[in-house]
């Protein structure tokens, strides 16, 4: 966890402002649905001064294999259709996150979703599901 704050905090946050219409965060919650990623939501982040990103778009995977699956099919989909490859991404087996500078993707295994709760931290921001 202590990894994925550092590596939050230590990126620059680019200029442009995204919206939910643009390519890049489609083809993210495309290629998340592809991989059936369950419980997607996106977190617009951009009225809170504190944010690190535009949105934060989180997922449920039912196991490590899948969390891997929805992580790499991301990463690959992205570059493709979008020509853009992850600022940063943190693997790990329960959680791995996938970091677009102005959106970062956060994919969970259905428990540590619920233990980290990110949703609540950022209660005020709107939230859309998928």
């Amino acid at each position: 966890m202590e990894k994925i704050i550092t590596a939050l905090q230590e990126r620059k946050k680019a200029p442009a402002r995204l919206t939910k219409n643009s390519k890049l965060f489609k083809t993210i919650i495309s290629a998340i649905q592809e991989k059936k990623g369950d419980g997607v939501v996106a977190l617009d982040l951009k009225k809170i001064d504190e944010a690190v990103a535009d949105y934060f778009i989180l997922c449920d995977a039912r196991s490590n294999i899948q969390v891997k699956a929805i992580a790499q099919n991301l990463a690959d989909t992205v570059e493709i259709e979008c020509g853009e490859k992850p600022y940063h991404i943190e693997h790990g087996d329960k959680w791995t996150l996938v970091d677009y500078v102005n959106i970062v993707v956060h994919i969970f295994q259905h428990e540590d979703r619920m233990f980290y709760n990110l949703e609540s931290l950022w209660a005020d921001a709107p939230r859309t599901e998928y």
